[in-house]
């Protein structure tokens, strides 16, 4: 028995094995699916799952996510069994067409329900790469960031949070590019001290912008935040390392989230108790 512990734990570290008990769980619970069920027993059966749902989602780890996802297939698949063998009626003309769109459309959710999690079941959750312990050895950094038409109050949070962050202040240089050629960008940028640099035209909107800046500047890893990001000051001790573990690296993208609240923890006031739409995207799938 010890044996066969061992053996089903190391299966599930890897994603392969982990994709295939998964996949094994669910052939075993198919009766779930298709056991017929009373109306009270349906409803006790619900508030089971419910509760079950409450209480596996506090738990962490793969083991609780691979759980969860696989109770929530089984609920998905009961209910479209349900849906294919219970509720649809092919009498008259209205009543089928209207159906089997409706049915359409389930299947379609279901569908894209299954895609996400295909998504988002095993993140990769890389780990940042040490840098150099001598600070000394650590690269130059070019800033670039690229403006056209926002307001001064949109970008100002951009160049101070680069400003701020946690790198030797001789070995990172901040530069806004401002396609808008506009006077208060150029004195705000005197007045704090980073660069300032403009172009004679807008040819290639903002690529042009940039591969117009590279041909001005000459330090050794170039990072680029939209006008309205703000990094955190630990940014390019989290990245750079992988620069320079691997000189094939030719660009890291690093995923963002919002400041901003969104509609609906603006609207329903949960604040951060509960994870955003852009957190699923960004923190996840992306």
């Amino acid at each position: 028995m010890t044996r066969l512990a061992q053996f089903f734990e190391r299966l599930s570290r890897g994603r392969a094995g982990a994709l295939l008990l998964t996949a094994a769980g669910l052939l075993l619970a198919m009766p779930f699916v298709v056991a017929p069920l009373e109306a009270q027993q349906q409803t006790w059966l619900a508030v089971a799952c419910f509760l079950v749902f409450l209480l596996a989602s506090r738990l962490k780890g793969r083991g609780a996510n691979f759980f969860l996802v696989m109770l929530s297939v089984l609920i998905s698949a009961r209910y479209l069994y349900w849906r294919l063998t219970d509720t649809l009626d092919f009498s008259g003309f209205w009543a089928p067409l209207l159906g089997m769109g409706l049915l359409l459309a389930e299947l379609y959710a279901v569908i894209a329900l299954l895609l996400a999690y295909l998504q988002s079941i095993w993140p990769l959750e890389r780990k940042p790469v040490p840098l150099p312990e001598d600070p000394a050895e650590w690269p130059v950094l070019d800033i670039f960031i690229p403006t056209y038409n926002e307001p001064l109050s949109v970008v100002k949070p951009s160049v101070f949070g680069a400003l701020a962050m946690d790198w030797p202040k001789d070995k990172m240089n901040v530069y806004i590019l401002d396609d808008g050629r506009r006077e208060e960008f150029r004195a705000f940028a005197e007045d704090i001290g980073c660069g300032y640099m403009i172009r004679p035209d807008n040819k290639g909107a903002k690529a042009g912008n940039i591969n117009h800046a590279l041909t001005k500047t000459n330090g050794e890893f170039v990072v680029i935040f939209d006008c309205d990001h703000v990094p955190v000051r630990a940014f390019p001790q989290m990245t750079l390392g992988w620069m320079l573990r691997d000189p094939k690296i030719g660009m890291l993208q690093t995923p963002h989230h919002f400041y901003s609240p969104d509609p609906f923890e603006r609207n329903l006031a949960s604040g951060l108790r509960v994870p955003n739409e852009g957190l699923l995207f960004y923190g996840l799938i992306q």
